[in-house]
C-alpha cells in the first residue's frame, strides 16, 4: 500500500505551491487592474468575472504545464512566476488593443470582459505551449 502513496508527498508540495502561485497571481493581477475584481464580481458584474475568470484559466494552464513538465520544485516556481508575468502582459495587450477597457469592464461590457478574458485565455494556451520542453 505504501508504494502507492510513494508520490504523496511530491504531489503535496507542488500542489501547495501551486495554491500559493494562485495567490500571488490574484494579488498581483488585481493590484495591476485600475478596477476592483472582487467588488464588482460580487456586485453582479459578468463583464468582471468574465475578464478575470479568463485571467485566471489562462494562468492555470501554463501553471499545470509547469508543474506537469518541471525538473525541480524551483524550476516550477521560475515558470509559475513566468506565466503571471505572461499573464500580465495579456492584460497590457487586450487593454492596449481594446481603449477604456477597464471602465468598460467596470460598466459591465460583456463584450470588454470576453476581450480581455479571451486575450489571457489565448496567451495562457501558447505560455502552456512553451512550456513543454
Amino acid at each position: 500500500m505504501l508504494d502507492y502513496m510513494a508520490g504523496l508527498p511530491a504531489f503535496l508540495g507542488y500542489f501547495a505551491i501551486g495554491l500559493g502561485a494562485y495567490g500571488v497571481f490574484g494579488l498581483v493581477y488585481t493590484t495591476i487592474t485600475p478596477h476592483r475584481e472582487v467588488e464588482l464580481i460580487r456586485a453582479g458584474n459578468m463583464a468582471a468575472v468574465t475578464a478575470f475568470l479568463g485571467a485566471i484559466l489562462g494562468f492555470s494552464l501554463p501553471l499545470a504545464s509547469a508543474a506537469a513538465n518541471s525538473v525541480s520544485v524551483i524550476d516550477y516556481i521560475i515558470w509559475a512566476a513566468i506565466a503571471i508575468l505572461a499573464q500580465l502582459l495579456a492584460y497590457y495587450l487586450a487593454n492596449f488593443t481594446l481603449k477604456n477597457l477597464h471602465e468598460k469592464i467596470t460598466n459591465g461590457d460583456v463584450a470588454a470582459g470576453l476581450w480581455g478574458g479571451g486575450i489571457a485565455l489565448a496567451v495562457g494556451i501558447l505560455n502552456a505551449a512553451c512550456m513543454t520542453y
